[in-house]
């Protein structure tokens, strides 16, 4: 161990001059530690030497006191983790809304009288608050990420009791029927604010999220190219991202746009898309704070059921039936950066499914030959029914059939042997 003022050499006489602040120096593990004491007085400065070894000792043996963490509240470890968390995340709303409900449930509890049976009452007592199971498990995530060590050691015992998370419903999502997309937006036309439309358009046919929508700006929507640029994202891979403007959104954005200047005698670059107001927009130079409760009006009105985020489950789904984009073109537009997120997304509906069905089965040539099948209970025996036909069985009188491998459905019901009779117009 040494002590030490570091020299400095003096601009006027140009002699060297000890420093006022002492320093020490040691080695520990093998490393050199050289620190200030920030101090002027040796004794101070041995004093603060021999702590910050002992300090290194006991962090390297694992004996760290932890007692004062132990003892804060719910609500002071909530403040503090905040406070570094959106320093480091772009996204703060939910982590905001989480802790929360956790500092209301939990927040003058000290950490140390946090147990497994402390999170099942949460668990509890915010299903009885109606929340949804996959909020309160994320809720719970928070909560043993500000116990730390003593987090680790609850989520195990958790998971060891098959407790830690709430099961979740993996259907949530719907895609709009092309009846009920028109529903909507005659309701949304009805509506006072001249917003809602456009936005509602944007949604369905660009597939944005709703901070994407609210956060757009005039300099990211290219109408003479019929395109729009996506800003801030809640992924890196939806940020940036371009999505073309269909004819339908083209019309629209472009209307819009006209009423939009006439209303602020201007339309800048930074202004937003749907500015804050209502119901009316006054301010371009903010964004609107939501589309809920003008959406939930649109929704009543129209008589249909769903989320508006469902308008975005809706424009993946309508990507995917079309045939036209493939997996990655629907990730690049959605800004998603997998495929089991793509899944979530897509609900193909039973009409899709029908059409790539009957997609198997080839047009007869012009005229080809075909030919009728006599019936018999041998075989009635022999077929299989898909759907509720018959297969390999002729219809009443016998029936014009068309023949085709089995091979060609192998995907469908399977591989047997034998022939697969399919009516003319595709019927099994």
């Amino acid at each position: 161990m040494a002590l030490f003022r570091p020299k400095f050499r003096d601009a006027k006489t140009g002699g060297l001059k000890p420093a006022a602040v002492w320093w020490y120096k040691f080695r520990f593990a093998g490393q050199s530690i050289r620190e200030s004491a920030k101090t002027s007085s040796k004794t101070l400065a041995k004093q603060a030497e021999q702590k910050r070894r002992r300090e290194l000792e006991e962090g390297f043996n694992g004996i760290i006191d932890r007692r004062e963490d132990r003892v804060r509240t719910i609500k002071d470890l909530a403040d503090s983790y905040f406070d570094g968390y959106k320093l480091r995340t772009r996204s703060i709303t939910f982590a905001e809304y989480a802790l929360g409900h956790l500092k209301r449930h939990l927040g003058k509890q000290m950490a140390v009288e946090i147990t497994e049976k402390t999170v099942k009452d949460y668990q509890t007592a915010r299903l009885k608050e109606n929340a949804a199971p996959k909020t309160i498990n994320e809720e719970v995530g928070f909560l043993l990420r500000l116990l730390g060590e003593q987090g680790d050691a609850i989520r195990t015992k958790l998971r060891r009791q098959k407790a830690l998370k709430l099961a979740t419903r993996t259907d949530v999502g719907k895609a709009y029927t092309a009846e009920e997309k028109g529903l909507l937006y005659d309701a949304a036309k009805k509506r006072r604010s001249r917003a809602i439309y456009p936005a509602l358009v944007l949604t369905l046919n660009c597939g944005l999220r709703d901070k994407e929508l609210r956060g757009l700006q005039w300099g990211r929507v290219h109408l003479s190219e019929a395109y729009l640029a996506v800003g801030e994202s809640k992924t890196e891979a939806g940020s940036g991202r371009t999505v073309p403007l269909n004819s339908l959104a083209l019309e629209v954005i472009k209307t819009y746009s006209i009423w939009y200047r006439e209303k602020f005698k201007d339309l800048k670059p930074e202004w937003f898309v749907f500015p804050a107001g209502k119901p009316q927009p006054t301010d371009p130079t903010k964004p609107c704070t939501s589309f809920k409760t003008v959406w939930r009006k649109i929704k009543k009105e129209a008589g249909v059921t769903g989320r508006w985020h469902d308008s975005r489950h809706t424009f993946i789904t309508g990507l995917a039936e079309s045939g036209e984009a493939s997996d990655q073109t629907i990730m690049d537009m959605a800004g998603h950066v997998s495929k089991r997120m793509l899944k979530h997304y897509s609900h193909i509906r039973m009409e899709a499914k029908r059409r790539a069905v009957a997609a198997l089965v080839p047009e007869p040539a012009e005229g080809e030959k075909q030919y009728e099948t006599p019936a018999s209970e041998a075989a009635k025996s022999r077929s299989k029914r898909v759907g509720g036909q018959r297969i390999g069985q002729s219809g009443k009188n016998g029936m014009r059939l068309t023949a085709i491998s089995w091979l060609e459905v192998v995907d469908l019901i399977g591989s047997p042997r034998g022939t697969l009779f399919i009516t003319k117009n595709g019927e099994f």
